[in-house]
């Protein structure tokens, strides 16, 4: 039941996030049909960014995804996420239309990604960094779905493949509606407490679980945002985007045996040198490689940051927490991922990407300092 639950969740989720990138993988496209400059075409991934950061935010303000059943809860917001993505093809003709239907698209998106992890983290225990580590593995082939069917020229017309990514997340939310329960480890419905958001914020090791976050998330959607550009090639985009999903995998399986602080911090290091010094390679034919051992890496530890929250904070507000510190991150991606144009305005494409390094560098800092703390301890049952 556990194991069969879990993979059905994965489905869903995998099957509903393809429509956070679908606008992005048609960009070119985009472009072309509506004479989209750099910064239109930055609003395309900047208005999820938004949008997910409002659900978010309201979500963890009301303590929705703790009150609301899980499974409920992600499927009503994945088919919402559809039905916005759909009316872009369907009604949109210029880039106004599209920015506010990409923001909706976040906004529903919001019900999906948190509570899914809220899902895994009530049926599993020692094994909660692999569960989740799946669950963003299924997160990150969702997002790169896009560019794949993009390389594969599957269609020449961007409205088909909206329809297309649109169709999936809608089925993905009847996947999660008719199949998808949580777990033994669940909670009673807590009351609402506004209040609890700012509580989690000022709570020591959260705070420090949440800027290791927020390092590994500075470099994270600004690196899928602009990598197909970068690499010249949707093909190698969507390798450098899904080599996610097996690091993910891989890391949450190590972060269950010997604690998620060591894999962090061991993940952030990797994806840090990639950030500083693909631009050496920005002629080379070892680009790609690069690009997906980036890829690779730089999701590798997402996981062990929710798995940390949900060890460190109370169990009745799991999903309260896991929305907001997503919230957060989102919130920052959207400076990021306007600053690698800017950057590149200035410096050039080769070196655009240097700037991400810093992310990962005080993401270290602040997970080494949350394996000094005794609350540590909690953290994978005391592997930290």
């Amino acid at each position: 039941m556990k194991w069969t639950t879990i993979w059905l969740l994965l489905v869903a989720e995998l099957l509903s996030m393809g429509v956070w990138f679908s606008a992005s993988a048609v960009a070119p496209a985009l472009s072309a049909a509506w004479s989209l400059d750099d910064s239109g075409r930055a609003w395309l991934t900047m208005s999820v960014q938004a949008g997910f950061v409002a659900g978010a935010l309201l979500s963890a303000l009301l303590n929705l995804a703790d009150r609301i059943p899980a499974h409920l809860f992600f499927a009503w917001s994945a088919i919402a996420a559809s039905a916005s993505t759909a009316m872009i093809a369907a009604r949109a003709e210029g880039l106004a239309l599209a920015v506010a239907l990409r923001f909706l698209t976040g906004f529903f998106l919001a019900g999906v990604y948190p509570v899914g992890m809220k899902i895994v983290a009530t049926w599993t225990d020692k094994d909660r960094g692999l569960g989740i580590g799946l669950l963003v593995g299924a997160l990150t082939l969702g997002s790169a779905g896009p560019h794949l069917l993009n390389a594969l020229g599957v269609t020449s017309d961007w409205r088909v493949l909206l329809y297309a990514s649109s169709a999936a997340a809608a089925l993905g939310g009847f996947v999660a509606a008719l199949f998808v329960r949580q777990g033994p480890n669940r909670s009673k419905a807590p009351p609402f407490r506004w209040a609890y958001a700012g509580k989690i914020l000022r709570d020591p090791p959260v705070l420090l679980a949440n800027l290791g976050y927020l390092g590994h998330m500075w470099e994270l959607y600004a690196m899928w945002s602009w990598i197909a550009g970068y690499v010249a090639s949707s093909g190698v985009a969507f390798l450098a985007i899904a080599a996610g999903g097996p690091g993910s995998l891989l890391a949450g399986r190590l972060a269950d045996r010997i604690g998620r602080t060591k894999v962090t911090i061991a993940s952030m290091a990797i994806s840090g040198l990639c950030a500083a010094l693909i631009g050496a390679f920005y002629h080379s034919p070892l680009l790609p490689a690069i690009a997906v051992l980036w890829g690779f890496s730089i999701v590798a530890d997402s996981a062990q940051f929710s798995a940390c929250i949900t060890e460190l904070c109370a169990r009745e507000y799991l999903g309260t927490a896991l929305t907001l510190q997503t919230s957060l991150g989102f919130l920052l991606t959207m400076f990021t991922i306007r600053l690698v144009p800017w950057v590149q305005a200035r410096m050039g494409v080769q070196w655009s990407f240097a700037v991400l390094a810093v992310g990962p560098v005080l993401g270290i800092a602040a997970m080494a300092a949350l394996r000094a703390r005794p609350e540590s301890e909690k953290i994978a049952g005391g592997q930290k």
